[in-house]
């Protein structure tokens, strides 16, 4: 097999990926912007300083990256060998991201696919891994990229939030599943669903809503061929870990536990607990 082609995977930083990753997989970060003072996300600013942010009541927005942080990106891609590049993103429903990159894809200096993974959270950091793997074997730019796809159409990504003032804030929730969360005492489950954030479910207690999550990621193991699975928290690593213990116990499946990305954070609020399943041979 040829190794001609060198193809690197460049993701953004809302893939909530753990630390260690593929050689070959670059990550761009987000911004964080706390009462005007901008930060970059998984760099000057974690999920956890965007709770405690929230909740000495600052106000705390996100904007995507400039074409030119894509730019830098690529570069340092090219730079590592890279002779294409494939650039997947959180879903252009949600942001301007992959907008972005697809500026600065034009001018780049090999070809870049940019790919909307029409997801979030590891639903596209899943993708995003995979895609790279392909490429350390030498797969071609179009095979990369339509692993990237293929592994994010499989992906089913639950949240638990404790509200959703900060979603409706920051416009990312419809106005009709917004009102539909409103009730006092409820628990709304969202999902991602066609690239967009809807409410699918609402449950009493956090308990019985945590049991949801569990359920839901369990059958959703179990319809896919080769999967893998990922809990998110803000700031309950302990909460994070119960919860993936019993996915491991009901599943024997490994299970990836990583805070939610800080841009994330700043959208679903504090006290997200999300679980994301995808399938790796779909």
């Amino acid at each position: 097999m040829t190794h001609d082609h060198h193809v690197h995977v460049v993701t953004d930083s809302t893939a909530s990926l753990p630390r260690d990753g593929s050689p070959r997989l670059h990550s761009v970060p987000l911004h964080v912007v706390v009462d005007d003072v901008s930060a970059l996300e998984g760099v000057d600013i974690t999920a956890d300083d965007v709770a405690a942010r929230l909740a000495e009541g600052r106000r705390v927005t996100t904007s995507q990256p400039s074409p030119r942080a894509f730019a830098d990106a690529y570069a340092a891609a090219v730079d590592a060998g890279a002779r294409a590049i494939v650039s997947v993103h959180l879903s252009g429903e949600l942001s301007g991201t992959v907008h972005a990159a697809a500026l600065a894809a034009a001018d780049a200096p090999v070809p870049v696919r940019v790919v909307d993974s029409r997801t979030v959270a590891m639903g596209l950091g899943f993708a995003a891994t995979a895609a790279a793997d392909v490429g350390l074997d030498g797969a071609d730019v179009d095979t990369v990229a339509r692993r990237a796809l293929a592994v994010a159409d499989t992906s089913r990504a639950v949240f638990l939030v404790d509200s959703l003032d900060h979603l409706r804030r920051g416009g990312r929730l419809s106005a009709a599943s917004a009102a539909l969360g409103t009730v006092l005492g409820v628990r709304p489950l969202l999902a991602v669903r066609d690239g967009r954030i809807e409410v699918v479910q609402k449950v009493r207690t956090k308990v019985a809503a945590v049991e949801r999550l569990t359920t839901v990621a369990v059958e959703s193991a179990g319809r896919r061929h080769a999967p893998v699975l990922a809990v998110h928290h803000v700031g309950d690593d302990d909460g994070a870990r119960r919860l993936a213990s019993e996915l491991t116990a009901r599943t024997g499946l490994e299970v990836t536990v990583t805070p939610v990305s800080a841009v994330l954070g700043a959208h679903v609020g504090p006290g997200v607990l999300a679980v994301v399943v995808a399938d790796l041979a779909p």
